[in-house]
């Protein structure tokens, strides 16, 4: 069933730990969509989608949060199917399933491009024209999270394709032209959206790792804990267990509302 949700649990003491992973007290969870095996939650900005044992992660949330729906106790194994995944700084809507045949069919999905993923991205400049498609060869650099544009005949290109039409143009806060995106994804590559952006001069606000020069989010947050302005605003795939359309929309991050956009008010 469609729904909107936050839920807060507790990570226990037998999660592994790191000097980088604390347990929390309270880690809540928004949920937007919870049926069967499926499970769609808005996913924080900062927060690493999968990790290494010991590092915190919407993973450990999440399978959290089943084991202590299902009175499992905290050590218990529990499967949990990614078919997907956000950047660390990107925060929207993304989907779990809770058993094997779930994840094999929303991962057909995904693999088949019948998933759609709309996102929302504020970039620097005036995007023109208003709506149209990029289209290019990415690479992701070996051994970095780092993605870059290549020649089509690049060894380990990679075709890129997203549509886009624009929300708002104007000038930020701050006097700078930006440009409010609303962008879906043909193809999904590393970084897709923000690289593509940032080699036409378009940069997402607050992704420094692409050129950004303007600020998003909370400065006193260090650097890999800080949020960009892209969220995966809509996400539409079939039930895998029923067929059934579903389609959902994920409410946009206090931080956007500092904004000062009036389509975000």
């Amino acid at each position: 069933m469609t729904c909107r949700l936050t839920v807060a649990f507790f990570l226990s003491d037998t999660e592994p730990t790191n000097s980088s992973f604390m347990p929390l007290l309270d880690a809540p969870l928004e949920i937007l969509y919870d049926d069967g095996p499926c499970l769609v939650v808005n996913k924080q900005a900062g927060l690493l989608t999968q990790a290494p044992a010991g590092i915190d992660s919407l993973e450990v949330r999440v399978k959290a949060f089943y084991r202590q729906r299902e009175g499992k106790p905290d050590d218990a194994k529990t499967y949990l199917g990614l078919p997907h995944r956000l950047d660390r700084p990107v925060s929207g809507a993304i989907v779990f399933a809770r058993h094997v045949r779930a994840a094999r069919r929303l991962s057909s999905q995904f693999e088949n491009r019948t998933v759609g993923k709309n996102y929302w991205a504020l970039v620097a400049g005036t995007v023109e024209p208003d709506e149209g498609a990029w289209r290019d060869h990415l690479h992701k650099r070996h051994g970095m999270a780092q993605a870059e544009v290549v020649t089509a005949e690049h060894p380990a290109a990679k075709h890129a394709v997203l549509h886009y039409r624009t929300l708002w143009q104007g000038v930020d806060e701050a006097g700078d032209p930006a440009t409010l995106l609303e962008i879906e994804l043909e193809t999904g590559r590393t970084h897709q959206i923000r690289v593509q952006a940032a080699s036409r001069g378009h940069a997402v606000r607050g992704d420094s790792q692409y050129g950004s020069t303007q600020p998003f989010g909370d400065l006193q947050l260090d650097l890999r804990d800080r949020p960009i302005a892209l969220h995966a605003r809509q996400l539409s795939f079939n039930h895998p267990m029923t067929g059934a359309a579903v389609q959902i929309v994920a409410p946009l991050p206090p931080t956007w509302a500092e904004l000062q956009i009036p389509i975000i008010e």
